[in-house]
């Protein structure tokens, strides 16, 4: 049985369960009505702050959940603390994965020699990724990373460091916030297959409460705010 075969038959016996009939159309109104409303959730305050303090929150959140930030003026900065991140933890060999975002690509490189780049998917050899983030949220340190060719999923999960570019103008206060941004590039009904939520690198404690990093993920996340 393929999966949509037995995706129906599960669904199929839950409509069963619950007595629902082709004739119930009301369900389906109301969860468009829902789908097409975007409901807000409740916001706290730190999410209803200017940008200025909303970067600042950012980082702090970031930073409290063990990842390594850096905020740079220009791109030529972020660049060179892309590089002295892969030095500063030993990452051999100087090499980074990346997808084909065009705004990575059209980073000035050029001041980084020693960073060879190497596109496509991750493999299980690499050692260190680059991604960019087209939005994040402020109020727990959130970066939303989009699945597809420009910025593969892999890169999130398989290498042992993870590097995230984000625009400072692309961080905003609230979740709310940060899919009203994603729905306004991608439409209502076009979004990616899937949305990726990072907020530090990847970390366990399930093993006698003693925390362990890497378990899924990354163990070292840093993060590159530029403007």
């Amino acid at each position: 049985m393929n999966s949509d075969a037995a995706r129906a038959k599960v669904l199929s016996r839950i409509r069963a369960a619950l007595g629902v009939t082709p004739q119930h159309t009301g369900r389906e109104d109301e969860v468009r009505r829902r789908l097409e409303a975007h409901p807000r959730g409740t916001i706290p305050d730190r999410a209803c702050q200017d940008r200025v303090a909303s970067v600042a929150l950012f980082k702090a959140m970031l930073v409290s959940q063990g990842a390594e930030v850096t905020h740079v003026a220009e791109p030529a900065a972020a660049v060179r603390a892309i590089a002295a991140f892969l030095e500063t933890h030993g990452l051999p060999p100087p090499a980074l994965r990346m997808g084909a975002d065009a705004v990575l690509a059209g980073l000035p490189w050029e001041v980084a020699p020693q960073v060879h780049r190497r596109f496509g998917a991750a493999e299980p050899s690499d050692s260190a990724s680059l991604s960019r983030a087209l939005v994040g949220a402020a109020e727990t340190g959130t970066l939303l990373l989009i699945s597809g060719a420009d910025n593969p999923t892999s890169l999130a999960f398989l290498p042992e460091a993870h590097t995230i570019l984000i625009g400072a103008a692309d961080i905003v206060g609230s979740y709310e916030e940060a899919w009203d941004r994603l729905r306004a590039i991608f439409g209502p009904a076009t979004l990616p297959r899937s949305v990726n939520l990072i907020s530090g690198p990847s970390r366990t404690a399930d093993i006698e409460q003693t925390i362990v990093r890497g378990a899924h993920g990354p163990k070292r996340l840093h993060v590159v705010i530029l403007g």
